[in-house]
């Protein structure tokens, strides 16, 4: 639980959220005194930018909360992955049909991709 309100990343999600606000804040003020003065549109901006603050709320909270994948997780996905794969395989050489040898070379060439080390992708 500490981790979670008081790591790194999550300080500065709270900084962030801070500064947000303030801006969203200040900005919302800023539109008011301008309505005041006899700018309509400013009436809209007025009421946008808090609703801006509240978005960026929610999105600090979903940062905040997002789960992040256990290796236990991540073991059990590349099991099944692997069990599909293994079927796919049975199923591909128990066919019916002769295979073409042009979807035969594709399907070598997809088998062979899986195979391979994946990217990493940013975040994941």
């Amino acid at each position: 639980m500490k981790a979670k309100y008081f790591s790194k990343r999550a300080l500065g999600l709270h900084l962030s959220l801070v500064v947000w606000i303030a801006i969203c804040l200040s900005a919302a003020w800023w539109q008011v005194g301008r309505a005041i003065q006899g700018s309509s549109l400013s009436y809209l901006y007025a009421i946008e930018w808090p609703a801006f603050a509240i978005l960026g709320f929610f999105g600090w909270y979903a940062l905040l909360n997002m789960e992040r994948i256990t290796e236990h997780q991540e073991k059990a996905r590349r099991d099944y992955e692997e069990k599909m794969r293994a079927e796919a395989q049975v199923a591909r050489q128990v066919a019916i049909e002769p295979e073409e040898p042009a979807m035969a070379a594709y399907n070598d060439h997809l088998a062979e991709l899986a195979t391979r080390p994946k990217k990493r992708l940013w975040g994941h």
